[in-house]
């Protein structure tokens, strides 16, 4: 079953590909469903908020059951911060390098110890006949003191979890970081939830 999932980035299509195929879904970016997605205002104040506006946007201009997630790191010592702002932590939207500069300046004077943090991913299932599923994951870490690794994007490079001492989710394979990760967590509760409907 083709569903739709409200983002252009390829990296996060494929890490809902890798986990959704197992159970029958097909995950279409809108260019390969063949449909001119508009860009949502991501106006909430929660990563659910937002993860629902995208997925109904989607769904309403597609036709088609629609997935899209809401992510963001949630830094304890920043009360919580860059949070549904992590995408544009530093002003301008997506520049993984300035946010992660920023990242590391605001935390400058902590040891790891206080660097305490969590992914977070909400992940919205919204289908044209009204029903709506979402689901939340988390991985918790700690904030790093330099950049590590290429196998990620966003704060990969900063985060250390807890899981893989030493690692950064920069620095795990595919099948490592889908084990742990926020955005796989929240994917094997929206499998759960799509299988018993599907």
């Amino acid at each position: 079953m083709d569903f739709l999932i409200a983002t252009h980035n390829m990296k996060k299509r494929d890490e809902l590909s890798r986990i959704l195929k197992p159970i029958g879904v097909n995950v279409l970016l809108a260019e390969e469903a063949g449909v001119d997605l508009t860009d949502v205002e991501e106006t909430g104040t929660t990563f659910e908020e937002n993860a629902y506006l995208k997925a109904q946007g989607g769904c309403d201009e597609s036709g088609m059951p629609c997935i899209a997630d809401d992510s963001g790191l949630a830094v304890d010592a920043l009360d919580g911060a860059p949070g549904v702002y992590s995408a544009r932590y530093s002003g301008e939207h997506g520049n993984d390098d300035k946010n992660n500069e920023l990242l590391l300046e605001n935390l400058k004077e902590l040891p790891l110890e206080k660097r305490t943090a969590r992914f977070v991913s909400a992940v919205c299932c919204v289908f044209p006949d009204g029903r709506k599923i979402t689901v939340r994951g988390e991985v918790e870490g700690k904030i790093g003191f330099e950049l590590k690794g290429c196998n990620g994007f966003g704060y990969d490079p900063l985060f250390l979890p807890d899981a893989f001492p030493g690692k950064t989710m920069a620095e795990l394979t595919a099948d490592e970081k889908d084990s742990i990760s926020h955005r796989g967590n929240a994917l094997r509760l929206l499998c759960k939830k799509l299988e018993e409907i599907l």
